[in-house]
C-alpha cells in the first residue's frame, strides 16, 4: 500500500506542477511538459511557442520559476529546459488556448471554431476534433463539435498518435470548456500496408539458401551446385517465355482494342448518314406542303375575286332597273302641272 500511495503522491504532484506552470508561463504560449530524473535532479522539459518570455532578460524569469518549484513542490535539484515547439498549428494544448483566447476576446464559436480546424489542417496534421462547451449563445449549456479527417478515439493508434489539449475560457455568461484532438501527420495506422515488389537477387539468395531434399533411392546425389544453376536456369527461361507470352498478349490487346475501335466509328459514321437521310427528307415534304398551302391560298384568291366580280355585275344591273322606274312617275306628274297651269290661264 504504501509504494501505491506513494506512486498517487507523485501523479498528484505531477499534475499540481503541470497547472502551476501553465499559469506562469501562459502569455508564452504554453505547448507542454515533460518530467526526467536523473542522477544529478530532476529535469523539467517546456515545449512552448515563444521560449524568449519563459527565459526574460538576462534568464532572469526562468530562474525565478525554478526556485518557486523548488519552494512548493519539493523537488531535489529542479533544471527547467524550454524547447520551442517547430510546428504549434499541430500542438494541441497550444490551439486549445488560443481557440479559449478568441473566445473571451468576444469571437463567435462558430467562426473560431473553423478557423482553427483549418489552421490544424493546413499545419499538415492527419485529422482535428474540437469540442466547444457551455453557454454559448445564451442561458443554456450547449456542446458544438468541428471535425475534419481521419481521428481515433480508443485504442493504442489513439493512445500513441493523438495528441490532446484543453483550455477554459472565461466570460460573462460562465466557463466555456475547449478540447482539441490532433492526430499526427505521421501517424501509420493498422490498416495501412505497402506492398513492395519483390527483388531478384533477394529470390536467387533464397533459392541458393534453400536445403537440397535428400533422395530416397539408392541413386547417386547430384552436385549442389548444379542444381541452383539448373534452377536458376529454368527461372530465366521461364521469365523470358513469360515476357513473351505478355508481348503477344498485349499485340493481340491492341489488335482487338483497334478493331473495336473502327467498329464504333463505322456505327457513328452510318448514324449520321441516316440523320443527315431523314433530315433531307424532312426538308423536301416542309417545301412541298408550302408550295401547296401556296396554291391553295392562289386559288382561293381567285375564287373570292369572281364572287366579288359578279356581285358587282348584279349590283349595277339592279340600280339600272330602279333608275328607269323611278323617272316615269316624275314625267307625268310634270305633264300634269303644265296642264293645270294651262286650264287656269284660259279661265281667266
Amino acid at each position: 500500500m504504501t509504494s501505491e500511495r506513494n506512486f498517487i503522491k507523485e501523479k498528484i504532484r505531477r499534475v499540481l506542477l503541470k497547472e502551476f506552470i501553465k499559469k506562469e508561463i501562459e502569455r508564452a504560449g504554453f505547448g507542454g511538459m515533460e518530467i526526467r530524473r536523473t542522477p544529478h535532479g530532476t529535469r523539467i522539459v517546456l515545449t512552448v511557442e515563444r521560449p524568449g518570455l519563459v527565459i526574460g532578460r538576462k534568464g532572469m524569469t526562468i530562474k525565478k520559476l525554478t526556485a518557486d518549484v523548488e519552494e512548493k513542490f519539493h523537488y531535489d535539484n529542479p533544471q527547467i529546459e524550454v524547447g520551442d515547439s517547430e510546428n504549434p498549428n499541430v500542438n494541441a494544448q497550444i490551439m486549445a488556448q488560443k481557440l479559449a483566447s478568441a473566445l473571451e476576446r468576444g469571437w463567435h464559436f462558430r467562426r473560431a471554431g473553423h478557423s482553427t480546424v483549418r489552421r490544424i489542417m493546413e499545419g499538415g496534421a492527419k485529422g482535428c476534433m474540437i469540442i466547444i462547451s457551455g453557454k454559448l449563445t445564451g442561458q443554456r449549456h450547449r456542446t458544438e463539435k468541428f471535425s475534419k479527417g481521419h481521428i481515433k478515439y480508443c485504442g493504442d493508434t489513439a493512445l500513441i498518435w493523438m495528441d490532446r489539449g484543453f483550455a477554459v475560457a472565461k466570460k460573462k455568461l460562465g466557463a466555456i470548456g475547449v478540447k482539441v484532438m490532433i492526430m499526427d501527420a505521421n501517424a501509420r495506422l493498422p490498416d495501412e500496408v505497402d506492398i513492395r515488389d519483390p527483388d531478384p537477387e533477394e529470390e536467387v539468395e533464397l533459392i541458393l539458401s534453400l536445403p537440397k531434399e535428400a533422395d530416397d533411392g539408392e541413386g547417386t546425389q547430384e552436385d549442389p551446385v548444379e542444381s541452383t544453376e539448373d534452377a536458376l536456369v529454368e527461372m530465366i527461361m521461364a521469365g523470358e517465355e513469360d515476357d513473351g507470352a505478355k508481348e503477344s498478349k498485349k499485340k493481340s490487346v491492341k489488335k482487338d482494342t483497334a478493331k473495336a475501335e473502327k467498329k464504333k466509328k463505322d456505327a457513328t459514321k452510318a448514324e449520321k448518314k441516316k440523320k443527315d437521310a431523314t433530315k433531307a427528307e424532312k426538308k423536301k415534304k416542309g417545301t412541298a406542303k408550302k408550295e401547296e398551302s401556296k396554291e391553295k391560298t392562289k386559288s382561293r384568291s381567285e375564287k373570292k375575286g369572281k364572287k366579288e366580280d359578279k356581285k358587282e355585275k348584279v349590283i349595277g344591273k339592279a340600280g339600272e332597273e330602279t333608275d328607269s322606274q323611278s323617272s316615269d312617275p316624275t314625267d307625268t306628274t310634270k305633264n300634269n302641272s303644265d296642264e293645270n297651269l294651262a286650264n287656269a290661264n284660259e279661265k281667266k
